[in-house]
């Protein structure tokens, strides 16, 4: 009888402890990762620049790259600078750019990546995704799944608190984004992978359920494990779905139209996520994810970070633009942008301003 199977890309190892960092030298070891500690410390100027004094003396093999910004241009420059250095791995130390920028820099030149984060502001920590800024705006790139992942949460403790519940607005969209999928699925026929799916709800439910906040370290270690497991199902799906509907569409146009102003992926996929819900004529949904969202101090309106109605409601009308041939609650309803302004004047209604 054949043995019915598939390979799943994911971490070889998961660390989601206080005092994680301490022992990255003896993971990449021990995992065989590094065993002659040649690697390539990919560090952000903030978060990561931080914390080189105290990793060095464990790494010293390890040559180290401060790296400005997450774009393209600085993935490739990266990528070019390790080319000569031989080095076992490549580790991304430091907040969402720059562990994005070192997953893109690795793949080009064909080394394993290794993500240790500082905070806990979206779910590209385990993603198979590089998201980077480039002459278009901004762009989402394929990459092979991190090798190995280690948060500190006696770190993540003391990241700005914003950046941590950024991560709190990312997990929770999960459940308008698997609305998305299953909606694409009954009306255009969009096969769904019920494994991918069911790893990213259960992420989502996790973090919207859990009674905790960012002072606490059992919310904090189910915030992260939401994050790798909506990573690991954006890998096992072999695309984003899982993880991004219409409430990743909005974020993208509120990036696109107002590129000087927009907030952290986070709030913006929360606040997303909450108004795609009302618009699936689902009230006590949207109610709990906003409800959830203003306990953990995330926008529920756009006038929340900076955005005023119309500018949200434009926001909406061109979202759908943002993602070409994904089919979510905006590509189904297809309404005009009066239709949309009087969506929002029900909505705020339902949540109360």
């Amino acid at each position: 009888m054949p043995v019915l199977t598939r390979l799943i890309p994911s971490p070889v190892s998961v660390d989601i402890t206080a005092g994680a960092l301490n022992n990255l030298a003896g993971l990449l070891a021990d995992q065989r990762i590094s065993s002659s500690g040649r690697l390539a410390m990919a560090i952000s100027c903030g978060s990561g620049a931080a914390l080189r004094e105290r990793v060095t003396p464990a790494l010293p093999g390890a040559d180290w790259f401060e790296v400005d910004g997450g774009t393209i241009d600085a993935a490739v420059q990266l990528a070019d600078s390790m080319r000569s250095g031989h080095y076992d791995a490549v580790v991304g130390l430091g907040g969402g750019k720059i562990i994005d920028v070192a997953k893109y820099a690795a793949a080009r030149v064909g080394l394993p990546m290794v993500a240790v984060a500082t905070n806990l502001s979206h779910d590209g920590i385990c993603s198979p995704v590089s998201t980077l800024d480039n002459d278009a705006g901004r762009g989402s790139y394929g990459v092979p799944t991190p090798i190995a992942l280690v948060i500190d949460l006696d770190v993540i403790r003391h990241a700005p608190v914003r950046y941590v519940r950024s991560g709190i607005g990312d997990a929770v969209s999960n459940l308008s984004a698997i609305a998305d999928w299953e909606l694409s699925h009954r009306e255009t026929g969009e096969q769904i992978d019920g494994l991918a799916a069911a790893m990213a709800r259960q992420a989502g439910e996790a973090v919207l359920r859990h009674p905790g906040d960012c002072a606490d370290d059992a919310f904090l270690t189910v915030l992260a494990e939401a994050l790798v497991l909506s990573g690991i199902a954006m890998s096992i799906a072999g695309h984003t779905r899982p993880s991004s509907g219409a409430c990743h569409e909005i974020s993208h146009a509120l990036d696109l139209l107002y590129p000087k102003r927009s907030a952290p992926h986070g709030e913006q996929v929360g606040l997303g996520a909450a108004f795609a819900m009302h618009l699936r004529g689902e009230p006590d949904h949207c109610g709990l994810i906003a409800e959830v969202l203003r306990r953990h101090g995330l926008p529920v309106l756009p006038d929340d970070i900076g955005f005023s109605a119309d500018e949200f409601v434009t926001a909406v009308a061109f979202a759908p633009r943002t993602r070409p041939g994904r089919y979510t609650i905006l590509e189904h309803l297809d309404l005009t942008t009066d239709q949309i302004r009087d969506q929002y004047a029900d909505y705020v209604k339902t949540i109360g301003s």
